[in-house]
C-alpha cells in the first residue's frame, strides 16, 4: 500500500498547488498485474506481488513456457530473459499457487493497472499489451494460443484508445486524500510506444526512432515486420491504434556502465580519445548484458578486444563507441525509413549523436533535445482528442563525426560482434 499512498499523496500535493482535472497513466513494458474485483482488498488489489522481469524463471516453468508460447508472429518477439514477458509471468504465477489464481479478476499491464486502482475500471490497450507480453498477436489482432490454452481470456479486459477516458478517481481515494472530485483518469499506454506517438502525432513519416537509455529502443511504422531477422532482438510493437511498429532492442545503458566501469564520472567524452581508440582496433564485442540484443548468443560473453583502454576517458570512450554501434545496427536490423531520429538520455553526452550519424552511411540524422519524451507523449495522449492540428515538434540535424577509420572500424566490429566462435 505504500507505493499508491505516496502517488496519491504526491498527486494530491500537486492538485493542491496546479489545477489537475486529467491523469495519463504510462508504464514500461513486460510487467503487469493480477488483481481481484476490489481494488482496496489486500495489497492494492492484487493477487500476487508484481513479479520483476529480470527475476530468474524456475526452470520447470521455463521449460513448459517454451513450448506454450507459441510462433514468433504469435509473440511478437523472441522469448528473452528471465521473467519478460506476461505470459510467462501468469503461467508462473498459475503454477505458485492455483488457488490463489483462481481468485483473480484481470491482467492488468502497469498503466492500466493504476488506472483500474484509480477509477475501478478495468481495460486493455494496444501498446501496452503488445509490448513483448506474448498475450496478443499484433498482425492478426487476437489473443495468443497460450492464452486460450491456459483459459485466460476471462483475465483480459476489452480494450481501449490510450486516449480514452476511463472514468473519475474513485470516491473513496478523493475523499481519503483530498483530491478534486472531478479528475478524470485516461487508459494510458506504454512508454517507449508514448515517446514514439508525439512524433506520429506530429505528422512525421518514413523514420526510425531509437530512443536511449537502460534499453535502446528502435521503432519504425516502415520496417516490414514480415521480412524481419527473427533470430535477433526484434520486436512487433502496435501504435496506439494497435497497427504493428516493427522494433529492436538492445540494453544499451548496461553495455556502456559496464564498459565504463565505476571510473567514469559523467565526464565529456572526446573525439581524440575516440580517434586514438579506433586507431588501436581497441573494441567492446558484445553482451555485457544478461540480453543479447542483435547478436543472438552472445548474453555475457562481451569483452574487449585489442589493446585495453588505458584510462577511465578511454574507458568511457569505448563504452560510447560500442552505445553507437549498438544504434545503428538497432537501425540497420529495421532497415525501416529515410531518416534516423534520436532521442533520451544518451544525447546528454555531446558526441554520441555526431558519432552515430557518422556511421549511418549517409543516411539523415536528426535528434530531439526533449529530455521529457514519455511526458511529452502522454500531454500528446491528452490532448489528442481535441487536436485539430499535428503537434508541434522540433528536431536538430546532426553533423557526423569527424572520426578517422570509423568505417572500417565498424565494419570489423560487426564482422567480430556476428561471430560464435569467440570465447
Amino acid at each position: 500500500m505504500a507505493l499508491g499512498q505516496w502517488v496519491v499523496m504526491t498527486l494530491a500535493e500537486l492538485c493542491r498547488k496546479h489545477p489537475i482535472r486529467l491523469l495519463v497513466p504510462v508504464g514500461h513494458g513486460s510487467g503487469g498485474v493480477l488483481v481481484g474485483g476490489d481494488p482496496d482488498a489486500g495489497y492494492m488489489g492484487t493477487i500476487f506481488p508484481m513479479i520483476d522481469y529480470e527475476d530468474l524463471c524456475p526452470p520447470e516453468v521455463d521449460a513448459e513456457y517454451v513450448q506454450k508460447s507459441g510462433s514468433f508472429e504469435d509473440r511478437g518477439s523472441p522469448v528473452m530473459m528471465g521473467m519478460t514477458h506476461a505470459a510467462r509471468q501468469l503461467l508462473r504465477m498459475e503454477r505458485t499457487d492455483p488457488s490463489a489464481f483462481t481468485e483473480a479478476q484481470h491482467y492488468l499491464n502497469i498503466a492500466q493497472y493504476w488506472g483500474w486502482w484509480l477509477t475501478g475500471i478495468a481495460a486493455s490497450e494496444y501498446s501496452a499489451m503488445s509490448a513483448q507480453t506474448h498475450l496478443w498477436n499484433v498482425p492478426e489482432r487476437r489473443w495468443t494460443p497460450i492464452v486460450h490454452e491456459q483459459n485466460w481470456l476471462r483475465l483480459l479486459p476489452d480494450f481501449r484508445p490510450a486516449w480514452e477516458p476511463l472514468g473519475l478517481v474513485r470516491e473513496n481515494i478523493v475523499r481519503r486524500f483530498g483530491l478534486p472530485d472531478d479528475i478524470e483518469v485516461l487508459t494510458g499506454a506504454h512508454d517507449s510506444t508514448t515517446n514514439f506517438y508525439r512524433y506520429i502525432s506530429a505528422g512525421l513519416s518514413d523514420f526510425t526512432l531509437i530512443s536511449t537509455g537502460t534499453w535502446l529502443v528502435a521503432l519504425s511504422r516502415e520496417a516490414d515486420t514480415k521480412t524481419l531477422d527473427q533470430s535477433r532482438g526484434i520486436t512487433i510493437n502496435a501504435d496506439m491504434e494497435g497497427n504493428p511498429v516493427a522494433g529492436a532492442l538492445a540494453m544499451g545503458g548496461r553495455e556502456f556502465s559496464a564498459i565504463a566501469g565505476k571510473g567514469w564520472r559523467g565526464d565529456a567524452i572526446d573525439a581524440q580519445t575516440l580517434t586514438r581508440l579506433v586507431a588501436r582496433g581497441t573494441m567492446a564485442r558484445p553482451s555485457f548484458s544478461d540480453n543479447e540484443g542483435q547478436f543472438p548468443g552472445s548474453a555475457k560473453r562481451g569483452r574487449i578486444i585489442g589493446p585495453p583502454p588505458e584510462s577511465n576517458a578511454e574507458f568511457a570512450a569505448l563504452a560510447l563507441l560500442h552505445s553507437a554501434l549498438l544504434t545503428v545496427t538497432c537501425a540497420e536490423v529495421l532497415d525501416g525509413g529515410q531518416r534516423i531520429i534520436l532521442d533520451g538520455t544518451f544525447l546528454r553526452e555531446p558526441l554520441f549523436a555526431p558519432l552515430v550519424a557518422a556511421l549511418c552511411g549517409g543516411r539523415k540524422t536528426e535528434l530531439s533535445d526533449e529530455t521529457n519524451g514519455v511526458l511529452a507523449g502522454a500531454v500528446g495522449l491528452a490532448n489528442h482528442r481535441t487536436r485539430k492540428a499535428p503537434a508541434p515538434l522540433a528536431l536538430k540535424p546532426v553533423k557526423p563525426a569527424d572520426i578517422i577509420g570509423i568505417t572500417d572500424y565498424a565494419k570489423q566490429w560487426r564482422a567480430i560482434s556476428e561471430r560464435k566462435d569467440i570465447t
